[in-house]
């Protein structure tokens, strides 16, 4: 039925929940797993100011946050191996993407550029409520544009 998921991760545990359920689907259907970290720019929380006087981040903040978002992409691959895959892996290809963007328009993106028929992500990441309320969840703005299925896992 399903030839790849794509499973967003950013470290939450709604996220590493996803992951158990995309692995048990794929171990059925015998699909792939795309699994997908996206590093958001630099965007200040503080809406008060003028934007003028904030402090804009140079090319090392972005050299750091790539470095630690390819150390946390591994990690979450070896959590997906060592302990959620329970050898059910044997018989899946897991592959990784990083990009940088807004989450949910790379994740739209890569539903097309990756072929991706399926989409399994957790019902809330890492941000805080303040994110939520004013820029909109993630998930819910990928519920709501998707072309293909997605499965929200809580």
């Amino acid at each position: 039925m399903y030839r790849k998921i794509l499973l967003p991760v950013d470290g939450s545990e709604n996220s590493k929940r996803a992951a158990e359920h995309a692995i048990n689907i794929a171990d059925v259907s015998n699909v792939d797993i795309t699994v997908l970290f996206v590093v958001e720019p630099y965007y200040p929380k503080l809406p008060v100011l003028p934007i003028a006087t904030l402090p804009t981040p140079d090319d090392n903040y972005y050299l750091e946050v790539r470095e630690e978002s390819k150390m946390m992409i591994k990690d979450i691959m070896n959590e997906l191996k060592e302990n959620q895959c329970k050898g059910k892996c044997n018989n899946i290809h897991l592959e990784y993407l990083i990009k940088e963007g807004k989450a949910y328009i790379e994740l739209l993106k890569s539903i097309d550029e990756e072929n991706v028929d399926l989409v399994v992500m957790g019902a809330s990441g890492k941000h805080s409520t303040l994110d939520r309320l004013v820029l909109g969840s993630v998930t819910e703005r990928v519920v709501r544009e998707s072309k293909v299925p997605v499965i929200v896992v809580p």
